[in-house]
């Protein structure tokens, strides 16, 4: 079988079973596989596979339709366009996260941003990804899992950005040593019942996923963990879930009435990311 032949049947089954994107995840399982990129795959895409790497692509396409995330088959996932290492330790970085570094680069442009703090840092992607982009600026990376913390680390020193993050072991804000210019949160915010033992979602952490009943229950808590955590006219930004946006927005407006919130919505049409930001009579409470 042909490298060009195991990819359209590999496509075929996953389409039949309802997996997306099933090309895109052929092609990665395939060149996982082979150990090769995407120009090798397909200008020698007429070559045999040997029949090692036949048993081998077989058993990842048959792990896939088993439910198990093509990242954590792979080892990597791409965000913000950077290879980040992932393990079942972390939650696999989702496309609509890329919202939050867009965010926080334009408010890095428009106001004074010298620290900041991503919390629930997993694999680091968010925390790499603005190290990568703001050159002057101080990162502190929070998680409470030692594992997590462990592959993050990893990751920022494959990027070259291990002097620019400090990694902290802890829950939410309590690990910071000072106050930051902005605070960065993608926080679980999934409702318990919509995770299931055999869903989409149950090869992932569930201590990454499971915001509580109503999926707010560890956003409630970061929120009352900003006090003293921000400067004056620091920003917060919150990655929230689908209906989420009203009750989020009122608990900020609850806790700063004075300050400026503003809402974005990722390229479905969501209402993702919740920003707010401090002036500097504010008082942070």
């Amino acid at each position: 079988m042909t490298w060009k032949e195991a990819l359209v049947r590999a496509s075929e089954i996953l389409k039949q079973n309802r997996i997306e994107d099933a090309t895109l995840e052929s092609e990665l399982l395939l060149r996982h596989t082979l150990k090769i990129d995407r120009v090798r795959l397909y200008v020698e895409s007429e070559r045999e596979l040997t029949s090692e790497q036949e048993t081998t692509f077989w058993q990842l396409v048959d792990r896939r339709l088993k439910g198990e995330p093509t990242a954590y088959i792979t080892g990597h996932r791409e965000f913000y366009g950077l290879d980040f290492d992932v393990s079942p330790a972390v939650l696999i970085p989702r496309p609509e996260t890329e919202l939050l570094v867009e965010k926080a680069l334009a408010l890095a442009k428009s106001r004074a941003v010298s620290t900041i703090a991503d919390i629930g840092t997993g694999c680091g992607a968010i925390a790499i990804s603005l190290a990568k982009h703001i050159p002057d600026v101080r990162i502190y990376a929070t998680d409470i899992s030692t594992e997590a913390l462990r592959v993050a680390r990893n990751n920022a020193e494959k990027h070259g950005v291990t002097g620019r993050i400090t990694f902290l072991q802890g829950n939410l804000l309590e690990p910071l040593p000072e106050p930051v210019d902005l605070i960065i949160a993608n926080l679980p915010y999934v409702r318990r019942s919509d995770i299931t033992q055999k869903g989409p979602l149950s090869f992932e952490p569930r201590a990454a996923l499971d915001g509580g009943e109503a999926g707010l229950d560890t956003i409630r808590e970061l929120c009352r963990q900003v006090s003293g955590k921000l400067r004056p006219n620091g920003c917060l930004l919150l990655e929230i879930g689908q209906g989420q946006v009203k009750a989020v927005s009122d608990l900020l407006k609850s806790r700063f009435p004075a300050a400026t919130i503003e809402v974005a919505p990722d390229l479905a049409g969501i209402e993702r990311v919740v920003g707010l930001c401090l002036t500097a009579s504010q008082p942070n409470r």
